[in-house]
């Protein structure tokens, strides 16, 4: 026969029938079939614990420690906060006064600035001139493509009546991706955690329609404002498949040209383009791979690398587009 187990639900009943001594010891060991040795241990383990019940277990302290610093914490901040309030209300109350007492030389060596800072006006953004500003840019950029900073500046002043600096014209210029040389609007810019393909098109023999098409983005100039000409031309047929105009530059454009493309020609073996970060995404990136279509890329600042459709946008701008409006405008 085995050795009996007693559960602590037991224990606890029955010591607590002993503690309340309506029973003696030996009656109640025998009673329930146990060693008076083994009650008496029973009991003496039980008073031993018993005073765990009323004491604060280690987690507890450590709760109520955390409790009361963050409560000492939270007096020390609002204390601070409340003596910065006191401090600026002073100073709101007191400092021009006390500024108005100081020379402006003084009051720029104390704040450790140029002094030429007090007197600047900061002069707010006009839209409107900035347009104009860019749309001449472009004009003088397609007429003579090989014009840098320096003469298109003396463009805009002596032909345009534009006063305007070298400085914010090489930062148009820059935004707008105009280079002298060719006219090319560079609007796609790259970014730098995007991974950039290798260029695939240097001595491959291009000799059918659907074989490698190439796709860039141009700089439009509206009667008022502008718009992003997204276009797509096949290498061999030097036909357009597939454009889209936007007023943003971003991927939506360039994926509604190739879908679209792909729709009415199916798919071209390879898609050139330059790096923008337009043609780098991950939304377009997916797409050509889901497609199966190889992604070729310029070389860094390489317009030639996608001549055919940097020319296109060339003819379209100076024989389509600028050319019409003169004409238009002459024959009203």
């Amino acid at each position: 026969m085995g050795r009996r187990q007693f559960t602590p639900e037991f224990k606890t009943r029955i010591v607590l029938e002993l503690l309340r001594e309506e029973k003696p010891l030996g009656e109640l060991a025998a009673e329930h079939e146990i060693s008076p040795n083994q009650l008496r241990n029973w009991k003496k383990e039980f008073l031993e614990n018993a005073t765990r019940v009323f004491s604060e277990s280690k987690q507890e302290k450590e709760l109520r420690a955390k409790e009361k610093a963050m409560d000492e914490e939270r007096r020390e901040l609002m204390a601070k906060v409340g003596q910065l309030t006191i401090e600026v209300d002073w100073l709101k109350k007191n400092l021009q006064k006390c500024l108005d007492k100081l020379s402006v030389a003084k009051q720029a060596e104390l704040l450790g600035v140029n002094r030429t800072s007090f007197y600047y006006t900061p002069v707010e953004p006009d839209g409107e001139r900035e347009t104009v500003i860019k749309n001449r840019i472009d004009f003088w950029h397609t007429r003579m493509p090989y014009l840098g900073v320096r003469k298109i500046r003396i463009q805009l002043q002596e032909r345009d009546g534009l006063p305007v600096g070298r400085k914010l014209i090489r930062r148009y210029m820059d935004e707008m991706g105009i280079y002298a040389v060719y006219p090319k609007p560079n609007l796609s810019k790259p970014n730098k955690q995007h991974r950039i393909y290798p260029y695939l098109l240097r001595n491959l023999d291009i000799n059918h329609a659907n074989q490698v098409w190439a796709i860039d983005i141009t700089y439009i100039r509206m009667g008022r404002g502008h718009m992003y000409l997204t276009a797509i031309i096949d290498w061999y047929s030097r036909y357009i498949i597939g454009w889209e105009l936007s007023d943003t530059l971003d991927t939506a454009p360039v994926l509604a040209a190739v879908k679209d493309a792909i729709r009415q020609y199916g798919n071209p073996e390879i898609i050139n383009s330059d790096q923008g970060s337009q043609f780098s995404s991950d939304d377009y990136t997916s797409y050509l791979k889901t497609e199966g279509i190889r992604q070729s890329m310029d070389g860094k600042a390489r317009w030639v690398d996608n001549v055919v459709i940097e020319r296109w946008f060339r003819s379209l701008k100076t024989e389509r587009i600028y050319n019409k409006r003169i004409h238009d405008t002459k024959s009203t």
